[in-house]
């Protein structure tokens, strides 16, 4: 399957409302509740969901939307040097299981470490997602550790495990 990752248009917002809108879109691990969207498309309005802090792409398999991801900015220390990138992802269900997600993620980071001056991008998945832990490790990412009790989701928290990967991992791994 080809995988591509691409800027959103104002075209992908009603879809990707339409993924968050129901935990049969999202999924069980990433179902928050109803949610005010208009966000999305106030970014995509304002520059393709494309900034200097956060930002997201379609995810298209063998050219069709396929889901999406977006990353932003954590600080660590100061805000002008200690800063690394944590992204995201969402695959719709017809689309999981088949690596898109693995080539999507692989295909980000790689986008990540070429375009920005970033030293370190981080993703965090709940204890529950082996098929997310299988690809960050799968793409060269190294588990720091639980996270206890970071999400609220459904009623109770949930535990979250970080992974990591560095610049120079990446050049190695990559």
């Amino acid at each position: 399957m080809n995988v591509e990752l691409r800027p959103l248009r104002e075209s992908d917002v009603a879809r990707m409302e339409e993924v968050l809108s129901s935990p049969e879109g999202t999924g069980e691990l990433q179902w928050f509740g109803h949610r005010n969207l208009q966000h999305i498309r106030e970014k995509v309005a304002a520059g393709g969901y494309l900034g200097p802090d956060d930002d997201g792409l379609i995810v298209e398999a063998d050219g069709a939307f396929a889901g999406w991801v977006s990353w932003n900015k954590r600080f660590w220390g100061p805000r002008a040097t200690s800063w690394s990138w944590e992204f995201g992802i969402l695959i719709i269900s017809a689309f999981r299981g088949k690596g898109v997600g693995t080539a999507a993620q692989r295909d980000l980071v790689g986008y990540l470490f070429a375009h920005t001056p970033v030293h370190r991008i981080q993703a965090g998945t709940d204890v529950k997602n082996l098929a997310e832990q299988r690809v960050l490790e799968k793409i060269g990412f190294q588990r720091e550790g639980v996270i206890r009790r970071a999400q609220w989701r459904m009623g109770e928290w949930h535990d979250q495990i970080l992974y990591s990967i560095l610049r120079e991992e990446w050049n190695t791994a990559g």
